[in-house]
């Protein structure tokens, strides 16, 4: 069987931009020092020369977070209607061109919707639109074991949120199978969760659909990227195939924009530090994704789906005795 063949991928630039600076300070005793801070800039994306909007963001991978804001707006449908995304940080803009342009893009971006999304605030059209059309992989699972494994990955990391503080991380994970450790394939850290989690749908939408090459120009911020190409030229990781193996993994709280953009990804499976809100909580029962929150250590809480998470309590050690009370 012949290959079909291979979509055009964007072009791309580089153009980072440090992700923090110094400034003076004092503390509590009264001390002058040097401390640093995210260094939080604007981004203002124009499509077409048409500008759309602009995004507060570190700047670490500005054209991934573009490319993964247009897919999560579902502004764009396929990767290859983008021709290129050029970023240049002395003005502070992301200059899209489409192949073919946009198709109604003056209705679909008239209707804004006010999230509680930090660093972004609003998302265009309705929050529920094709969520019921999607389908995650119906036999993807974690185990406990792989859970605190992924839960500790993100505990040693060094961050930027270790050394400035004020940002949020998002992190893409490989479960693997039952006796596998999850492998870290790509981390993120920006101002919002929201850029941090486009940030990684632009990456994955290059490297992982299934029509593309295994190759781009736009290296994997974290961890080797491990892809391999099936009998139809598919892009899979090693280990479980596709989506089925992905684990999404979040510092912020699972809102109902936050499932959506998991869900929209094909990732089967969302582990927060923090918690869900009800929303949230019915957009993951609705489209069977695994929603799991205040996982710290060997803590967690499994609010959704738990189906797809195969428990292994005895790794929890005892479980706290209740606290005595007054006769």
């Amino acid at each position: 069987m012949s290959s079909p063949p291979s979509l055009p991928l964007p072009r791309l630039t580089l153009a980072q931009a440090p992700l923090t600076c110094e400034i003076d300070a004092v503390n509590e005793y009264g001390e002058q020092q040097k401390v640093s801070i995210p260094a939080e800039r604007a981004l203002t994306v124009y499509v077409d020369k048409r500008e759309l909007v602009t995004l507060m963001t570190l700047g670490a991978h500005p054209e991934l977070l573009v490319l993964g804001y247009l897919r999560n707006q579902r502004l764009v449908r396929e990767v290859s209607d983008i021709e290129s995304i050029t970023v240049d940080w002395d003005v502070g803009a992301a200059a899209v061109k489409t192949r073919n342009g946009i198709e109604n893009i003056e209705e679909k971006t008239a209707h804004k919707v006010v999230t509680t999304g930090c660093g972004q605030g609003s998302v265009f059209g309705g929050l529920m639109d094709e969520v019921d059309q999607i389908v995650l992989p119906p036999d993807a699972h974690i185990t406990q074991r792989q859970l605190y494994g992924l839960v500790n990955t993100i505990r040693i990391k060094e961050t930027t949120y270790k050394s400035a503080g004020s940002v949020h991380a998002c992190a893409l994970f490989r479960a693997g199978y039952e006796d596998e450790e999850s492998d870290m394939l790509l981390f993120v850290e920006d101002v919002g969760r929201h850029n941090a989690i486009d940030t990684i749908a632009g990456w994955m939408w290059i490297n992982m659909a299934p029509t593309l090459p295994t190759a781009c120009g736009s290296l994997p911020p974290e961890g080797a990227l491990r892809l391999r190409t099936g009998e139809a030229g598919s892009a899979a990781l090693a280990g479980k195939e596709g989506a089925e193996g992905l684990v999404f993994y979040t510092t912020g709280r699972l809102t109902s924009e936050m499932v959506i953009k998991s869900a929209q990804m094909g990732v089967p499976i969302v582990v927060s530090r923090s918690g869900i809100t009800q929303m949230g909580h019915q957009v993951a029962q609705a489209v069977g994704l695994c929603a799991i929150g205040r996982a710290t250590n060997k803590r967690f809480v499994c609010y959704a789906n738990p189906q797809r998470l195969h428990l292994e309590p005895e790794l929890a050690g005892p479980k706290p005795r209740a606290a005595a009370t007054d006769a």
